[in-house]
């Protein structure tokens, strides 16, 4: 379980979660910029199964690319990660509904973009023993949570008393509508405040 990454260096990760959203103009700039983040999906935002979270605002593309959408960020570098096929609270349901969330998410991934996720974000950041011990038996190695949350607009809610950016820190952000624009606000803060963007699952693999 990690919500930060040990290190001095002023570096922070961005990591974005669901997949209702399906801005083009946003993975032409992640490519563009080679802007390193982390997606996770989750089956039925990136299928529009349902309806999204209103707080952003009425989205404009939402589910149009579906699994398209998410081999095009493969395609630009994104890493496609585990975050459940339906969004539950895992801690209301038993291990073997837990894996059935887990692995099910995994094997679509798998699937649809030609790679297994090796991360998994809890929905909600809610888990507990048996979250844990269901991700391990469906490949996970890696289970993440955040120290910061962006939002509309591009402003970071901070989870620290001084409300700061810290080394380490993984920020996390949702596929809202105006992605591409609050995106380029959050890099531009991030930078102005002289840190730099870091590369996730290179800094996992130089933890172990």
């Amino acid at each position: 379980m990690i919500s930060s990454i040990p290190t001095r260096r002023k570096v922070v990760f961005l990591t974005i979660d669901d997949g209702w959203e399906q801005d083009p103009g946003f993975v032409e700039q992640v490519r563009a910029e080679r802007i390193p983040i982390v997606a996770f999906a989750m089956r039925d935002a990136v299928e529009a199964k349902g309806a999204p979270d209103p707080a952003g605002g009425p989205g404009r593309y939402v589910g149009t690319g579906k699994w398209g959408y998410f081999r095009s960020l493969r395609d630009a570098g994104v890493p496609i990660e585990n975050h459940t096929l339906t969004h539950p609270d895992l801690r209301t349901l038993g291990r073997d509904a837990q894996r059935r969330e887990i692995c099910g998410a995994s094997a679509l991934i798998a699937r649809r973009t030609g790679e297994r996720p090796t991360l998994f974000r809890p929905p909600f950041g809610a888990y507990n023993a048996d979250t844990l011990a269901a991700a391990r038996s469906c490949g996970i190695t890696d289970v993440l949570l955040w120290t910061a949350t962006v939002q509309p607009g591009g402003k970071i809610a901070y989870q620290v008393p001084d409300k700061r950016l810290r080394p380490g820190d993984i920020l996390l952000l949702h596929f809202r509508p105006n992605l591409a624009r609050d995106f380029r606000i959050l890099v531009d803060k991030i930078k102005r405040r002289g840190y730099e963007l870091g590369d996730l699952p290179a800094y996992l693999r130089a933890t172990r």
